[in-house]
């Protein structure tokens, strides 16, 4: 009888690739969803909560891979040009994000734009996939470390768009960040705008 096969080892909650990719799920099965309701009629109210949703956690998963992972990974290996390609994918987004927060879903590019930004994103996490988080897991990365502090600056800045999104203000002691970009400014951001 042959042996039962070893149950595979389960990647540490905050290793930074796996918690990246993990995102990068969540946010595709927001794009599928919100396809599916571009399709129907009477869907604004839903297509424009979904766009709502893509828009933030695009939003928080693109400032943390800037201020956290992006750093890291350029420090590790000897490639500065393919990092600075993800930084310009990154501002490419934000444009579509911000366009997309000042329009209604009746615009007649409102679908267009949350599609092509999928399009974009899709080809963004692929080059990720195939070609940093390699180079990131070749170099030594410290994945666990990097994850840690990914993981604590997300559950912030999260906090930060659900407290606004109730009415609220961030708290006081948030400051500035590590690498001394100020945080998100949640209150004129377009995602979070009524």
């Amino acid at each position: 009888m042959p042996a039962a096969p070893r149950p595979r080892a389960k990647p540490s909650r905050f290793d930074a690739i796996e918690m990246l990719k993990a995102d990068h799920i969540a946010i595709k099965k927001l794009f599928i969803a919100f396809h599916q309701l571009s399709d129907r009629s009477n869907t604004e109210g839903e297509r424009r909560a979904v766009a709502e949703r893509i828009c933030m956690e695009l939003t928080v998963h693109g400032q943390i891979e800037e201020e956290i992972f992006y750093p890291a990974v350029r420090a590790a290996i000897a490639d500065d040009a393919l990092v600075d390609q993800a930084e310009v994918e990154h501002a490419s987004a934000r444009e579509l994000i911000t366009e997309i927060g000042a329009m209604a879903p009746t615009d007649d590019q409102f679908d267009a734009k949350v599609i092509v930004l999928g399009k974009h994103i899709d080809a963004h996490v692929e080059e990720e996939h195939s070609k940093i988080f390699p180079k990131a897991k070749k170099a030594k990365v410290d994945l666990k470390a990097v994850g840690a502090r990914l993981a604590s600056r997300k559950a912030k800045l999260m906090e930060e768009y659900q407290a606004m999104a109730r009415g609220g203000e961030p708290h006081e002691d948030e400051g500035d960040d590590p690498v001394g970009r100020p945080p998100l400014d949640l209150a004129h951001h377009p995602v979070t705008r009524a």
